[in-house]
């Protein structure tokens, strides 16, 4: 009878640990979306966890997601990281594009290539009007650096752009063709000659009352980290691939921005997690042709913010 006892105890003992852990997400499906779902499940299956994603559609702001995530209503949300959103949620220090968000390029009038042919100084970008989301990091570090922005809602840039309110609206370098070419009716461009590079990692987020998760992606992340499953994850990634066959990032000039709300726990002097500009711009020369470029942008049609945010990243970067 007591080894039965003993036996029965040890089981109920286990069945918590293989009960299936349900995981709620709000997704409002766009390629960061696809992404950020991707690393999510890359990472539990390396950390051997049973898990079920409980995905839910939605555009919430950032702000919204955070008190939903605060409140137990969703489990795990993405966004470019600062220092109020890592105070608040268990953030996942591993840039889920490995900084390449931090990589801007320019959605132009068509009329206003002129604007940016010649520059060649920082002091030149001054005297530019530039379209941001309000409340969007962006909009803070380029206001930082001494940028003059004009902000709107997402869906609002693009008409603003249109409508010359702004002399360019920077969005992140796997964004700009898609958005584009879904609003063919309005007279927009990609500028080919400048971006700007700064910090901000786009991160996974999981609710404080869910550490037990936190700790399995971490964990799952540091083993994709180690056996290159991650970086492989992320090269094949359609947005990333755009970025290789039409981001032209060795031809760019690019101007440095500090970013302001950078948290201080930021792993920035981890090499593995970042892309280096130059094996980037050396990797895109290698691949630009081994993708049709119309297959490319077919791929990363659904791409439409840097962040999860409307108009709070990034209306969602």
């Amino acid at each position: 009878m007591r080894k039965r006892l003993t036996l029965l105890l040890a089981l109920c003992l286990t069945l918590p640990a293989l009960a299936q852990v349900n995981i709620a997400l709000v997704s409002r499906d766009d390629s960061n979306a696809k992404h950020a779902i991707a690393v999510i499940e890359l990472a539990l299956d390396k950390a051997g966890l049973d898990y079920q994603l409980d995905i839910s559609s939605g555009t919430l702001t950032a702000a919204r997601q955070i008190q939903d995530a605060l409140d137990g209503t969703i489990d795990i949300m993405w966004a470019a990281t600062t220092k109020q959103t890592e105070q608040q949620l268990i953030p996942i220090r591993v840039p889920l594009y490995k900084g390449l968000l931090g990589y801007r390029v320019f959605i132009i009038h068509k009329d206003n290539r002129h604007l940016f042919a010649d520059i060649t100084d920082y002091s030149q970008l001054k005297s530019l009007v530039f379209g941001q989301g309000r409340g969007w990091p962006d909009t803070d570090i380029m206001r930082h650096n001494g940028l003059t922005v004009e902000t709107g809602t997402y869906e609002g840039l693009f008409l603003m752009a249109d409508g010359q309110r702004f002399d360019a609206f920077p969005r992140g370098i796997h964004e700009p063709w898609s958005e584009v070419a879904s609003r063919s009716e309005l007279e927009l461009a990609i500028d080919d000659n400048l971006m700007f590079v700064y910090r901000m990692p786009f991160y996974l987020f999981v609710s404080p009352r869910r550490p037990e998760l936190a700790e399995a992606l971490n964990t799952g992340l540091t083993i994709a980290l180690e056996d290159g499953s991650f970086d492989t994850l992320i090269m094949n990634d359609p947005t990333v691939q755009t970025v290789m066959a039409r981001g032209n990032i060795a031809k760019r000039r690019a101007f440095a921005l500090e970013n302001p709300n950078l948290p201080a726990a930021t792993p920035v002097d981890n090499p593995t997690l970042w892309f280096d500009p130059a094996e980037l711009a050396a990797s895109a020369a290698a691949d630009k042709t081994e993708q049709p470029e119309q297959d490319l942008l077919t791929q990363s049609q659904d791409d439409s913010a840097t962040d999860n945010h409307e108009p709070q990243p990034s209306d969602a970067p």
